[in-house]
């Protein structure tokens, strides 16, 4: 089947970045002359392929975008995109992102990822072994050396060589980290956006902010069986599936690996033999294993608002990229998949990708790594949006740790040693979860998230004094502590590791009314290796202004109502004196703590 869409002349066509996870639109859009498409006609063909992987073949639904003007004589670079989890090539936000770079001149493929839309096979996470290869068979297509089931072939897009088309990569959530998974199997690949996605899925899905993350973390319900969910609703919403989408009794549309996990996930424990194969599987299918076979120049866009993937995984992503030596650049946008999105922000809704900060640079990575005109300015290594001035902030790096207080024992953070007071404080958990952060799914499925809060006695915190001045923290914080549990320290010994101590660091903004913001949402949950040791735990990330008159408050708790945290009541005790105290280390840009 073969459509046109007609563009008007004048008029620059919406651009989206694939749905994210649950198909929220990723991307926004704006219009834009087409550079390369005469009349701004784009003619659409659907088309459909089989293709290798490693367990066999899998049928790929596609749509060829072919602007007006290319031909054999006349070729074009093209650009490779996908859906978000749950979607498919005809999602809005997928199609929209394939007419927008058709119109500017490219040769786009969009197509459904494996077990979604009307392609095949289960749903394999990204897996570089299955979903990068079927992805390297649509590189082949574009590349001319093979032709679509029906007998198309093209042979209208620029190559670097015989076999070697000039292709690049770009989608959200799902569809960012199956151009990692891509570009590790495929070396063709010459540019990548992913955006808003994962490093390592051990830590995305069960995380343990502990420096030492041998120890799995605690599971993030909400988000993983809200994944899992959309994955199994399939054969109700859409029975004709291709047959070899079915997987087992009770793992319908999922490889097996994937069902295993979730299920010894759900399941509240971690014996060592299956933990250890959990771990394995969950890294082997994250680009934190496959990243040193990455060399497509990267634009990596990562979600301040985002607690499903935040902001930690695109800088360990960045940091691999960059110590390897992968052209790669960072930017850290307001929204994600836990919202966020702001007036001037890259919008799907408002098509201002050539007016806003990170449209343009996705236009320009494009324009250098695709069109290879070389010396077009690609901007700084590292971006993030401030709210408090409603622009980016530019950087060389990814903004280091620079300022250490130190928790006191009456509950204060103090800039020096010497004014730590001796003291000791004790929280103890419940049996049922007595914090909150957030509701991960509230927002997509319309319902109201409360507040986030901490139950008195269920958690400690430790402040500053009012700022004299405004202080901004750009980057991930770390705490160093050591903590007091007779009844963890008892349990840890278990060979389950779900017996050992749980516990969810966090920052937050306290206004001089006493009225607390919990910046973004974000939490770092810590399965403690070994409760009588001193500890590190990476914060995510954030970038955030902390105003004159408000203070910074740091606190653990004992639960959250997001996550599963501790088997049985483990009361905690947390001792502080001026030769032995935790502290807390801020990446601070601007200013200083009192």
């Amino acid at each position: 089947m073969t459509r046109r869409l007609a563009v008007p002349r004048n008029r620059k066509p919406l651009a989206a970045v694939l749905g994210a996870a649950l198909a929220v639109p990723l991307l926004a859009t704006t219009p834009a002359t087409a550079s390369g498409a005469a009349a701004g006609q784009v003619t659409v063909t659907a088309l459909k392929f089989t293709v290798g992987t490693v367990g066999g073949t899998c049928a790929v639904d596609a749509d060829l975008y072919r602007p007006a003007g290319v031909d054999k004589a006349h070729p074009a670079p093209a650009v490779l995109t996908t859906n978000g989890f749950g979607g498919s090539k005809s999602d809005g936000s997928t199609t929209a992102t394939a007419k927008a770079f058709a119109a500017r001149g490219y040769v786009t493929l969009a197509y459904s990822g494996l077990g979604f839309g009307k392609s095949g096979c289960p749903i394999s996470l990204d897996a570089p072994a299955i979903d990068g290869r079927a992805a390297s068979g649509l590189i082949d297509f574009l590349a001319g050396t093979r032709a679509a089931d029906d007998g198309t072939r093209i042979d209208f897009v620029a190559k670097d060589r015989p076999g070697d088309p000039r292709v690049g990569m770009i989608g959200g959530s799902y569809g960012g980290a199956v151009q990692l998974a891509t570009a590790a199997v495929d070396h063709r690949v010459d540019a990548l956006v992913p955006m808003i996605t994962w490093h390592d899925l051990s830590y995305a899905l069960d995380p343990n902010n502990v420096a030492d993350r041998k120890v799995p973390g605690a599971f993030k319900w909400q988000w993983t069986n809200g994944f899992y969910l959309m994955g199994e609703r399939l054969p109700i919403t859409a029975p004709n599936l291709d047959p070899s989408r079915w997987g087992t009794l009770g793992c319908t549309h999922f490889v097996p690996d994937a069902c295993q996990t979730i299920g010894l996930l759900n399941s509240g424990s971690y014996p060592a033999a299956p933990t250890a194969a959990m771990l394995r599987y969950a890294r082997g299918v994250s680009p934190v294993t496959y990243l040193d076979r990455v060399e497509a120049p990267t634009l990596l866009i990562q979600g301040q608002s985002d607690t499903l993937f935040n902001l930690n995984e695109a800088t360990a992503t960045y940091n691999t990229l960059k110590d390897n030596g992968t052209p790669t650049k960072t930017i850290w946008q307001s929204w994600g998949h836990s919202g966020g999105h702001v007036p001037g922000e890259l919008d799907l809704t408002q098509g201002n990708l050539e007016t806003s900060y990170t449209g343009r640079r996705v236009l320009s990575w494009f324009d250098r790594y695709l069109r290879e005109r070389e010396h077009t300015d690609t901007g700084p290594a590292f971006a993030y949006y401030r709210d408090w001035r409603s622009g980016y902030g530019e950087a060389s790096r990814v903004p280091p740790l620079s300022q250490k207080v130190y928790l006191s024992g009456d509950g204060k953070l103090v800039d020096n040693r010497a004014k730590v007071a001796r003291g000791s404080r004790t929280y103890t958990n419940s049996l049922v979860p007595t914090s909150h952060s957030e509701s991960s799914l509230a927002g997509t499925v319309g319902l109201p998230d409360p507040a986030p809060y901490d139950t008195p006695g269920t958690y400690l915190g430790w402040d500053t004094a009012p700022l004299t001045a405004p202080v901004d923290v750009v980057g991930s914080a770390k705490a160093t502590l050591k903590v007091s549990s007779p009844e963890a320290r008892r349990t840890q010994k278990s060979k389950d590791a779900a017996d050992k101590l749980v516990l969810f660091a966090k920052l937050y903004d306290v206004a001089p009314d006493g009225t607390k913001t919990l910046v973004r949402r974000l939490i770092a949950p810590v399965r403690v290796p070994d409760v009588s040791k001193p500890f590190t735990v990476a914060l995510p990330g954030i970038a955030h202004r902390y105003e004159a008159g408000h203070r910074l408050e740091f606190a653990i708790a004992a639960s959250d109502d997001a996550y599963l945290g501790n088997k049985g009541v483990k009361p905690v005790t947390v001792v502080s004196a001026p030769g032995d105290t935790g502290t807390l280390q801020l990446p601070i840009v601007s200013g200083r703590l009192n």
